[in-house]
């Protein structure tokens, strides 16, 4: 959760796992400020690395983003949807890609500078704050551009022409299940009755819902203001595509306190003020948790060794969460 894109408050580039400590192609991080001083950009400074890769500061106005792993391709498509998002008229800023180039192998983005602090950092409960984002995306249309992104790491959209949201969802757990149930199977009770209950639950979903789902919002993607006010939203692409803003709403509430003492209470406070600001059922909220933590559960580590995976071991084991799904 939570790999920055572009702000100027990010995780420290120093300190960073041992994954995250080259770019690619031998260069390490360290050295990448040399290679974007090449570019033309002579005061890059590292500020942040991530899952996705690092970001450093080229100026007051833009930051550079080296990925690990995406395609120029795939980052175009990205930049394409930042456009659409960009067009939608939300509140708050988003990214934007100025320019794609390649660099000792890797593919390197130069976005806009989003300023703030992580919701995290800022002190206050921050359910406001959800509020008000979940209600800014909720009226916002996916485009073409958002549709057509791929997903958790796969090479297509999860979209095809005429596909219901409920089925596909389906597919999409359908093609997750394929590579990790083995592990679900042995650290959820039940884990074959909830499964079927999930696919069940999917087929009485409307048919085609036109928003736009971020997929991973969670604090630290939130910026603020030293007022609290939301200035930016980060972390686009890993599960962004058209769908139900209720997802949204529902992985929001899970997300904003995974792994403190007060996580349960900070999560069923915060589906309590979605449940009566925005008006989604509390029951479908569970249950697209529920669905997330399924196809989800080994995003971070393919071993399901991590605290992500027990996480999502956790939220499949509530009595609430499986009684949604069933």
């Amino acid at each position: 959760m939570a790999n920055p894109v572009a702000g100027t408050d990010s995780v420290p580039a120093t300190g960073m796992p041992e994954r995250y400590a080259t770019g690619g192609s031998g260069v390490s991080v360290d050295h990448w400020p040399a290679r974007l001083r090449e570019l033309g950009y002579p005061d890059a400074v590292p500020i942040g690395a991530g899952m996705d890769g690092g970001v450093y500061a080229l100026d007051d106005a833009r930051v550079a983003k080296v990925w690990w792993d995406r395609t120029p391709g795939r980052l175009a498509a990205l930049a394409e949807a930042y456009e659409e998002l960009a067009g939608a008229g939300l509140p708050f800023a988003t990214p934007r890609i100025e320019r794609i180039v390649t660099v000792s192998g890797r593919t390197v983005s130069v976005e806009r500078r989003l300023t703030g602090m992580p919701l995290s950092d800022a002190g206050a409960d921050g359910y406001d704050q959800a509020v008000s984002v979940l209600a800014a995306l909720g009226t916002v249309t996916a485009g073409p551009a958002l549709a057509a992104l791929p997903v958790l790491g796969e090479a297509t959209s999860p979209w095809w022409p005429g596909a219901r949201w409920g089925a596909m969802l389906s597919a999409l757990l359908a093609r997750r299940m394929s590579r990790h149930a083995g592990q679900l199977r042995a650290a959820v009770p039940g884990f074959d009755r909830l499964l079927a209950g999930t696919y069940r639950w999917l087929d009485t979903l409307p048919t085609t819902p036109t928003g736009v789902l971020h997929g991973d919002l969670c604090p630290p993607n939130v910026l603020v203001d030293r007022y609290g006010r939301v200035t930016a939203l980060l972390d686009w692409g890993l599960l962004t595509t058209r769908g139900d803003p209720a997802f949204d709403a529902g992985t929001f509430a899970g997300f904003f306190d995974m792994y403190s003492p007060r996580a349960r209470e900070h999560a069923d406070a915060t589906l309590t003020a979605i449940e009566r600001r925005l008006g989604y059922p509390r029951e479908l909220l569970l249950a697209y948790r529920g669905y997330y933590a399924l196809i989800g559960a080994n995003l971070y580590d393919p071993a399901g060794a991590d605290g992500h995976f027990g996480w999502c071991v956790a939220t499949l084991t509530d009595p609430a969460v499986r009684a949604a799904l069933s």
